[in-house]
């Protein structure tokens, strides 16, 4: 069901601006070295990583497709990598079917928050957004 549409946009709740909206997430994924994610990892929106420079893949757009079997072309997830080592990288590296569109290093201390978005049939971009 669509939720209703009116002036160009919509509105979820009775638009009480003093109220904080609550998602629900759970324990963030932690990876300590190289590793290709799962689809449930990827979708979790949390990855946290602390260890030598590594690449974190992700998992093949056929994994993720099963997991996320309602998606459409322009479907679309965020999700964020965290970087708490102290020295190393972490780079984000394409799973098979995925394209990379950014900086996909995460230095040290610092974190990437990634827009997933189905680009067609078998075929997923992953869009550094900070």
């Amino acid at each position: 069901m669509a939720l209703p549409n009116g002036a160009g946009g919509y509105q979820v709740g009775d638009g009480n601006l003093s109220e904080v909206t609550l998602g629900v997430q759970s324990t963030p994924v932690a990876k300590t070295a190289a590793a290709t994610l799962t689809a449930a990892e990827l979708t979790n929106g949390i990855i946290t990583y602390t260890g030598a420079a590594a690449a974190i893949t992700l998992p093949t757009v056929a994994d993720t497709e099963a997991l996320v079997s309602s998606a459409k072309t322009n479907s679309s997830f965020d999700f964020s990598i965290i970087n708490t080592g102290a020295s190393n990288a972490a780079t984000l590296t394409a799973g098979t079917g995925w394209t990379l569109v950014g900086v996909a290093a995460v230095s040290a201390v610092t974190s990437s928050t990634w827009r997933a978005r189905k680009t067609g049939d078998g075929a997923w971009t992953a869009y550094r957004l900070a």
